[in-house]
């Protein structure tokens, strides 16, 4: 029996309209078409607005469908499925691991890539993307679960001179999409018991906000007065600048509005 095919399209940053004109072609000719909002949304838009771009009906996927994935290899074994996802594809594990398994089982695989919040954030900033170290995420904390493993990781990308891309929780179940002053308040939570000096009041912070929007929010600054901000609604993104060029500085300045007293 023929197997079918299984292809990755990456539907970009943030409306219906980020799609690319081959992931669009190719999403009309698939017979089946799933995707998943849990690990990035499209701010936006609406699954209503998709389905009618695409002129497909759409199955959205909760986190345990896609990471037991049978849902879909069992309609990519003798069809043409397509799998949409915000940003760009396989930047999640989870999407790398489906893929895999679609491959073992002789399920032909593509990819069809879209706009990243991973090169968005430093191109809206004017920071150069080889300057940055591991990307990290920050998550509602549940109870005692309260892992702070984010302000190791900035920590040790600003012991190098290096930039973190710091990622924001897109909390589906409980319907929060937290913003980047919820952000900034859980870092200087974790500065109350990690003590390694990382986030003092003169801490150098970026937030960029609807990232592929027509109006995107572009903001540096001290953390102190970065926390007073508003960014407008989600999704946002930080980003803690480790050692900065000067044609960086400048972009900083000219694109989010550092000030100059804020330079050091």
């Amino acid at each position: 029996m023929k197997k079918g095919d299984l292809i990755f399209i990456g539907l970009g940053l943030y409306d219906e309209k980020d799609i690319s004109l081959k992931g669009l072609e190719k999403v009309r000719r698939c017979d089946k078409v799933f995707a998943e909002f849990y690990t990035s949304l499209l701010a936006g838009t609406n699954i209503e607005d998709l389905e009618e771009m695409i002129g497909k009906k759409i199955e959205v996927l909760n986190r345990e469908d896609v990471e037991d994935g049978e849902i879909i290899l069992r309609e990519a074994r003798s069809k043409k499925v397509a799998f949409l996802v915000g940003g760009d594809p396989l930047s999640a594990t989870t999407h790398v691991d489906l893929r895999i398994r679609a491959e073992k089982q002789g399920i032909s695989t593509r990819v069809v890539h879209g706009s990243s919040i991973f090169t968005a954030v430093p191109g809206l900033l004017g920071l150069q993307h080889y300057k940055f170290g591991r990307t990290t995420t920050l998550i509602f904390p549940h109870g005692e679960f309260f892992p702070k493993s984010p302000y190791e990781v900035i920590h040790e990308n600003k012991s190098r001179g290096l930039h973190t891309l710091v990622l924001l929780d897109v909390d589906k179940e409980n319907n929060r999409l937290m913003t980047a002053n919820q952000g900034m308040e859980l870092l200087i939570e974790m500065e109350k018991s990690l003590r390694k000096g990382l986030v003092k009041d003169d801490l150098l912070v970026c937030v960029v906000a609807q990232a592929g929007s027509d109006n995107p929010a572009v903001k540096a600054g001290r953390i102190k007065r970065m926390l007073k901000e508003d960014f407008g609604p989600p999704l946002h993104t930080i980003v803690v600048p480790g050692d900065l060029h000067f044609m960086e500085i400048e972009a900083l300045i000219n694109f989010a509005g550092l000030r100059e007293e804020e330079i050091k």
